[in-house]
């Protein structure tokens, strides 16, 4: 973005006839940069919670994948998914 600043400005010999394009490169380059870290992680939280409250509204787990704890002291939650065992 930066680089295309001088020449979006008309600064140097034929920039004028440069400038729209280096406008519209610079204006794309901020709005798919914006979107992609901005737009684009907003609407994952949203859809995540509607989609977790959703859940919670039907009374459980729709085919999302349960969380495993570990007990206390350590020990594995599933020994018989360990490898070797």
């Amino acid at each position: 973005v930066l680089a295309m600043l001088p020449l979006a400005m008309g600064i140097g010999e034929g920039a004028e006839t440069w400038a729209p394009m280096a406008r519209a490169v610079i204006g794309g380059l901020i709005s798919s940069m914006l979107l992609t870290l901005v737009v684009v992680p907003a609407w994952y939280v949203i859809i995540a919670g509607s989609r977790a409250r959703f859940r919670e509204g039907r009374g459980g787990s729709a085919g999302g994948t349960a969380a495993v704890v570990a007990p206390e002291g350590g020990a594995d939650p599933a020994p018989e998914l360990a490898p070797g065992g």
